[in-house]
């Protein structure tokens, strides 16, 4: 919510040509409690001044010598392109109303001025401004929240990554395909085959798995579970046998779709082959 503080000391700039209609505009806003007022009658530097102070309220004639009030408006678009164009235009022209708005201002006055009118729609377009300024400064802040998060999140994935790479052989993701998409660790060099090759393709693509091991392991991913210490075999073309140790975790995105498998493996060979003497 706005304070009434707020409001009363938000930056307001009067421009206007005639030095009688800038000076009954600024004693009508002094006597409203306004404390934060500039003005001008040189049409030409609105747009430096805007860019420098970032008015909350700009009070425009439309008619003026040398720049009149629509070019003034298409000046101020230059400053910020996607920024809020807080313009509140005065004009003595009816037809002048609906071209003043489609060229970015936010409301009108007639001349003359009916000062209870120009102190309501005043009020009412800097509470409008301030609330827009608000929410804009909270998505930034919000925006930096995520930022930070989202690399305090990199950074904790790193630590795991890093982890896992000391408590095993290799670390592992496949996509939602089951494809591999990120390989480290000497896994396929135990298997003799380059990493490389294995980018985009699944395990699957080896030869000499012991089939019902794998498909124990096929039947664990698509019913998206996690799994521990799965150990299954493949037979090298020597006829070694050779025992693989994995753990795997599903991946979810924020909308809970499943988007693949990550994980940890090890060669158990010695070991297994030591239990089974």
């Amino acid at each position: 919510m706005l304070d009434v503080v707020d409001i009363l000391n938000a930056r307001i700039l009067i421009v206007d040509d005639q030095h009688a209609n800038v000076m009954l505009l600024e004693q009508m806003l002094i006597g409203c409690g306004y404390t934060n007022i500039s003005s001008t009658m040189d049409p030409r530097i609105v747009r430096q001044q805007h860019a420098e102070h970032r008015y909350d309220l700009i009070l425009l004639d439309l008619q003026m010598p040398g720049m009149d009030g629509f070019e003034v408006l298409e000046e101020l678009k230059k400053v910020d392109p996607d920024d809020y164009l807080p313009v509140l235009v005065v004009t003595a022209q009816p037809g002048h109303k609906l071209r003043a708005l489609q060229a970015g201002a936010k409301d009108f006055v007639s001349k003359p001025f009916d000062l209870i009118e120009v102190q309501t729609r005043i009020h009412n377009l800097l509470e409008v401004r301030l609330l827009y300024r608000k929410l804009d400064e909270h998505n930034k802040r919000l925006e930096q929240t995520v930022l930070e998060r989202t690399a305090q999140l990199r950074e904790s994935e790193a630590r795991f990554k890093s982890l896992t790479q000391l408590s095993s052989d290799w670390y592992w993701e496949q996509d939602a395909q089951g494809n591999f998409t990120s390989i480290s660790g000497p896994v396929f060099e135990m298997l003799g085959i380059d990493a490389n090759d294995m980018i985009g393709t699944n395990s699957t693509a080896l030869s000499g798995w012991n089939m019902n091991d794998l498909a124990e392991l096929d039947a664990n991913i698509a019913g998206r579970k996690p799994f521990l210490d799965f150990v299954y075999t493949r037979t090298r073309d020597n006829g070694e046998v050779q025992y693989l140790q994995v753990s795997g975790e599903p991946i979810f995105d924020s909308f809970s779709r499943f988007t693949g498998y990550r994980g940890i493996g090890m060669d158990v060979t010695h070991r297994m082959q030591k239990i089974k003497k």
